[in-house]
């Protein structure tokens, strides 16, 4: 009785899979299949489980978190009251330039 080597699995009429041995007699072929298979799966399972941790970790850091947020705000109030306090000292040096008469008219041309 010949090996079948042209074929992954024997043909059916030469012995039946659970007595089939792939190499050496003590590799059962229907051992090895189950093996492999359960073996693909973890892998697979593997990378998806990785695959979504990444995903997630990945999303959550961009989305700003509350720091981030409040930071940004305070941030923003300070540019506001800075703007405001510099409307302010702009309206009291315009006051002080027209009490002595520095104040530049937007347009001197418009005199002639």
């Amino acid at each position: 009785l010949e090996y079948p080597v042209r074929k992954i699995l024997p043909p059916a009429s030469l012995c039946k899979l659970s007595s089939a041995r792939w190499g050496v007699c003590w590799v059962n072929f229907q051992a090895l299949i189950i093996a492999m298979s359960v073996l693909g799966g973890i892998i697979l399972l593997g990378i998806t489980v990785c695959c979504c941790c990444c995903c997630r970790r990945r999303k959550r850091s961009q989305k700003p978190d509350k720091d981030d947020e409040r930071a940004m705000r305070e941030q923003e109030e300070r540019r506001v009251r800075q703007e405001e306090r510099r409307a302010e000292m702009k309206s009291r040096h315009d006051e002080i330039r027209k009490k002595y008469g520095l104040f530049k008219e937007q347009n001197p041309y418009e005199k002639f």
